[in-house]
């Protein structure tokens, strides 16, 4: 095989080209198909527009009854469309009547005529369905498919084959055989909801990432985000297994955590709305002077910045500066991927060290898919970690109280282990008219710990943590006396599977 052949042809599509480790091979042929409005036309004139930009000429043919005034007028918006490359860069040519009137010979004929011609090294047919119902016999389709290959071949010029999908939901025709990709684009419904996604289910002369990948049309066009457990399967570069340990920005916080937070670590803090998470939070991205980032789903930025500034944490200074950012992404409408990878892109930028995400559920809902959550969050505080990033996050509990001699009843401990070192958990203790407030630190890995609960208050600095346990200890002991319950032996502590309240923060 010369080398040429095994040459890779970048689509120029952000994502794309990562899933297919760099594009698709040049002189090769592929089909993407997808059912009407998946974003195939999109795709096809985008890859035009693409190769075009990078020097190279491109052909867009169409066998359909549509016109390519019409195709333009909704390409033109497009941030990728350029009227100049027009019809150096890119030419069009509609050859519905070709194959009306000279069926397959015809058209493979035009084809090769045209590509001679115009010295193009990217064709994209758009309508091969069209092609298909034209053919006498499957194989004279198979005929037709096998003049194309040699054509690509014989030309250095790749091939991509548009198509509606076809009754073969098993992909197991002879053209997606003989090709060498077959792309899936489709639309999923979640509840009320349409998500756009991509299967590569072929590609030949190299790797790939398998699976669902999601993508979007946007007014920039078509990216594709990878599926971030695969993307990140290895973290980037290897995890320090030391460093220093970092201020939560609560004195006492850091001593029930055995002196703070390993540089690299991530943490969740649990509990119920109303308990202080996110003020937590704000503590940990303002106890240093180090890029921070926050991540928001519910609250806005200006929201933020007003507690910040009302509570006089050190973190508000930081917001204005700009030392921390604030992104903000509303979970009515967010793709799970894409926010992963927006996130990562900004931590590299700007070599943020502190990360806060407000809103683990959110992340849960937006995959719809629970099953997936562990690993891609895993994978996710994998490479904060090599990227020496320690990340903070809050989990929503549903919005119960302490139940008396079982503390930690209800709590969703099993499975966060590969997610996080370190587990905080803020409670609500109702006691005669007055609701108080306890933490405590379960889990703080490599740190000498001592589970033991304090009592907190949220005042005008923020979280105050009491030094000392005795009215923690007063609380939890007059709940069971005015219940007559009995303590639950420490063995039988009651944690419940993970399962997200799903109301996010």
């Amino acid at each position: 095989m010369s080398d040429r052949r095994i040459a890779k042809l970048s689509t120029g599509i952000k994502g794309l080209d990562t899933i297919l480790e760099g594009g698709v091979l040049r002189g090769g042929i592929y089909i993407v198909q997808g059912t009407p409005g998946a974003g195939k036309t999109i795709l096809g004139n985008q890859l035009c527009f693409n190769h075009a930009a990078r020097g190279g000429r491109a052909l867009y043919v169409t066998l359909l009854a549509e016109t390519h005034g019409r195709m333009l007028a909704h390409i033109g918006q497009l941030a990728f469309f350029d009227e100049a490359a027009i019809p150096d860069g890119v030419s069009y040519l509609s050859a519905f009547r070709i194959l009306e009137t000279e069926g397959l010979k015809g058209l493979t004929e035009a084809l090769r005529r045209e590509i001679r011609a115009r010295q193009v090294d990217l064709l994209v047919l758009d309508g091969l369905v069209s092609a298909e119902e034209t053919a006498g016999t499957p194989r004279e389709f198979k005929k037709f498919i096998h003049e194309l290959q040699i054509q690509a071949d014989l030309a250095d010029c790749t091939m991509v084959l548009l198509t509606s999908a076809a009754a073969d939901q098993g992909f197991a025709s002879a053209e997606h055989t003989m090709v060498d990709g077959l792309i899936e684009l489709r639309i999923r419904m979640q509840e009320r909801r349409s998500e756009r996604e991509l299967l590569v289910h072929k590609m030949r002369g190299g790797g790939f990432i398998r699976g669902v990948h999601s993508f979007q049309v946007s007014e920039a066009g078509i990216t594709v985000q990878p599926r971030i457990e695969a993307l990140l399967a290895s973290p980037s570069q290897q995890i320090a297994a030391d460093g220093p340990k970092l201020s939560t920005g609560i004195p006492v916080l850091d001593e029930l955590l055995g002196g703070g937070l390993h540089r690299h670590s991530a943490t969740l803090v649990m509990g119920s709305a109303g308990c202080g998470k996110s003020t937590v939070g704000q503590h940990f991205l303002g106890a240093a002077r180090e890029p921070g980032l926050y991540l928001s789903f519910d609250e806005d930025p200006e929201a933020i910045r007003f507690k910040a500034r009302n509570l006089r944490l050190p973190v508000a200074d930081l917001y204005e500066r700009g030392e921390v950012e604030i992104l903000w992404q509303p979970s009515t409408e967010g793709n799970f991927d894409e926010i992963c990878l927006r996130l990562l892109e900004r931590v590299r930028e700007r070599d943020v060290r502190r990360v806060f995400i407000d809103g683990v559920n959110d992340f849960v809902q937006m995959t719809g898919e629970q099953g997936r959550i562990g690993a891609a969050l895993t994978a996710l505080a994998n490479e904060f970690r090599a990227l020496g990033v320690t990340l903070l996050g809050t989990f929503e509990l549903d919005f119960n109280g302490i139940v008396p001699g079982q503390p930690l009843s209800s709590l969703p401990i099993l499975g966060l282990s590969p997610i996080a070192e370190n587990i905080v958990v803020m409670r609500f203790a109702a006691l005669g008219a007055d609701i108080h407030r306890l933490i405590v630190v379960l889990k703080a890995r490599d740190n000498a710990l001592r589970p033991q609960f304090r009592r907190y208050d949220i005042g005008g600095r923020g979280i105050e943590i009491e030094a000392d346990a005795v009215q923690a200890d007063l609380i939890l002991n007059e709940l069971i006396r005015q219940t007559g319950a009995v303590p639950a032996p420490f063995a039988s502590a009651p944690f419940a599977p993970d399962k997200p309240s799903g109301d996010g923060t």
